[in-house]
């Protein structure tokens, strides 16, 4: 029984025409080349930004360790007036230009107020709401804000809490 020659042997490559030796030859370059740039510089690429961000989460995790002690002994809440929720608001809402907007206002609880607001400029509205939370240590607990005819203006609902 005779055996066939191998056909990935080099002697039957040598033994092959010239042109289909080049035919095999370029594949090959070609493989190799659709392997490095397709796939090795990419993942090398991906694989150096992965340690790019992984380096910049580390310095900002060992500055916001390092601040952390600082912004907790000086992030005490603002101190207590003495005033009333409702004057709170009452006051607050006419120096941010919203007593016109300002409909109505009720109790919702202990240290609570249920505040509605008829057609305010929404980032008025926003910039108020902040200026409470950060002034007077008001926070909200609810709200509703729903968009009116008027672009920019909005009617709101909102349950704000004192303490």
């Amino acid at each position: 029984m005779k055996l066939s020659p191998n056909p990935l042997s080099l002697d039957s490559f040598a033994a092959r025409p010239e042109r289909e030796r080049r035919l095999v030859l370029g594949g090959l370059a070609l493989a190799a080349a659709i392997l490095i740039f397709g796939v090795l510089i990419p993942l090398d690429r991906s694989v150096a930004h992965a340690h790019q961000r992984l380096a910049r989460k580390r310095a900002d995790l060992t500055w916001m360790q390092g601040v952390a002690p600082e912004l907790a002994t000086s992030a005490a809440p603002p101190a207590a007036t003495g005033e009333s929720l409702l004057v709170i608001i009452d006051r607050s809402a006419r120096e941010s230009g919203l007593a016109g907007a300002l409909a109505s206002s009720e109790s919702a609880g202990p240290g609570s107020l249920s505040v509605r607001l008829a057609k305010a400029p929404f980032d008025t509205l926003v910039g108020w709401l902040g200026r409470l939370a950060q002034q007077n240590g008001v926070s909200v607990e609810s709200a509703t804000i729903e968009k009116t005819d008027t672009p920019g203006l909005v009617n709101a609902a909102i349950v704000l809490h004192s303490g």
